[in-house]
């Protein structure tokens, strides 16, 4: 029995078996013409293997790099585009210059909302300010309550705003935050609405108290 462990590894296993055998079996053709031919008939059979990628750019060029290195760049040929070179693949990535986590002084509410505050910090007194304040704050009240899912009182939230603003903003303590409707700070408490009673039980109460209920 052939087993896969007894065959050539796979250059890019995406293409499957069949097509390294397409591109081993043209480096044997003798006619560059035939060979040549041959090249654009293998193009075509890995194309139709991914037809939603098509419409991306520089897919028919993807598809001719994709041929030299399943042939190991061992192949003679008259490809439209350039030859690439074994070192371009083989080259390490670039490291990606990550911000220090150290910068982001309070993790739980992210980096988001350490920059939305500086920003705020800036702005003149007026509308657009205290509108941006509430809007941040019970954004980060939501924020707190996903690491505390018991409560969170607002005099902290007044506190961390403090801190990481270094001072620039002071909200109220007579401000009451809310995580149900941002920007409106005239409610306290989660603003989780009220399910509403079961008809059955709604026919049972007095019209004064469903009126009462029915208002709410």
């Amino acid at each position: 029995m052939d087993y896969n462990t007894q065959r050539n590894k796979l250059a890019l296993p995406e293409y499957g078996r069949h097509i390294q055998r397409m591109v081993e079996y043209l480096r044997t053709i003798p006619d560059r013409t035939k060979r040549n031919e041959q090249a654009h008939a293998v193009i075509g059979v890995m194309g139709s293997l991914f037809p939603y990628l098509r419409d991306i750019n520089d897919f028919k060029h993807k598809l001719w790099d994709h041929l030299f290195i399943i042939a190991d760049f061992d192949l003679d040929i008259d490809s439209p585009y350039p030859k690439p070179e074994p070192i371009t693949f083989e080259e390490k990535p670039r490291r990606v210059p990550y911000t220090s986590p150290d910068t982001i002084r309070l993790k739980h509410y992210g980096r988001g909302v350490q920059d939305m505050l500086a920003n705020i910090a800036e702005l003149p007194e007026g509308e657009k300010r205290r509108y941006s304040i509430m809007a941040v704050a019970n954004h980060m009240k939501k924020a707190y309550l996903a690491w505390n899912k018991e409560s969170v009182s607002d005099d902290i939230i007044y506190k961390d705003i403090e801190k990481l603003t270094n001072g620039q903003v002071i909200m109220s303590n007579t401000t009451r935050l809310s995580v149900g409707n941002y920007g409106n700070g005239s409610s306290s408490g989660q603003n989780r609405p009220k399910r509403p009673l079961p008809s059955s039980q709604q026919r049972s109460l007095q019209p004064q108290q469903r009126r009462r209920i029915t208002n709410k």
